[in-house]
């Protein structure tokens, strides 16, 4: 007995010949392979795009003239707060990276986010977000608004804030929240 297919055959038979049990198995399990694992990737990216509700659009951002900070804004993005509009901002370099990276219970520390309400978090994804920015260069001395949040570019670094005043300041050398 080869496999199972023909085991299961020759019991139900009992032994009785009705002429060869061919194994229609082996070819599909390729086939059936393949075919469970886009179903569970298609799965995945409608779930991921549903559950945050933006089907993959472009979220609007900007990037400081250097290019060293980058902030995008997301209407409904995800936060340990729950759903809600966020604005995360993130730097390339940041002197002070180390340590917040040890301020991450799990993740690595990529920026900040902030919410329309509160002060902001420091930003530690256990995995990738699935936000797609679209970064514009925003020249110094201009501001950017989106939803609750303000920013503003400035040769020493840029500063966001939400509507109750709450907000940061972050540059390569320094970060400060309030």
């Amino acid at each position: 007995m080869q496999n199972g297919y023909a085991t299961v055959t020759w019991l139900l038979l009992k032994g009785r010949r009705i002429g060869r049990v061919t194994n229609q198995e082996a070819p599909m399990k390729p086939s059936l392979l393949i075919f469970s694992a886009v179903a569970t990737v298609i799965a995945a990216v409608a779930a991921s795009s549903s559950v945050a509700g933006r089907s993959g659009a472009v979220l609007p951002g900007f990037r400081s003239p250097s290019g060293n900070i980058k902030c995008y804004y997301n209407p409904k993005g995800l936060s340990s707060r729950g759903f809600t509009p966020v604005l995360r901002c993130s730097l390339d370099h940041a002197d002070y990276g180390v340590t917040l990276q040890h301020r991450c219970e799990t993740g690595d520390w990529h920026g900040f986010t902030l919410t329309p309400t509160r002060k902001p978090l420091i930003f530690c994804p256990g995995g990738a977000s699935g936000d797609h920015p679209a970064y514009r260069t925003l020249a110094y001395g201009r501001s950017w608004q989106r939803g609750p949040f303000t920013c503003t570019s400035r040769v020493t670094g840029v500063t966001c804030s939400n509507r109750t005043g709450h907000g940061l300041f972050i540059s390569r050398q320094t970060y400060r929240s309030w």
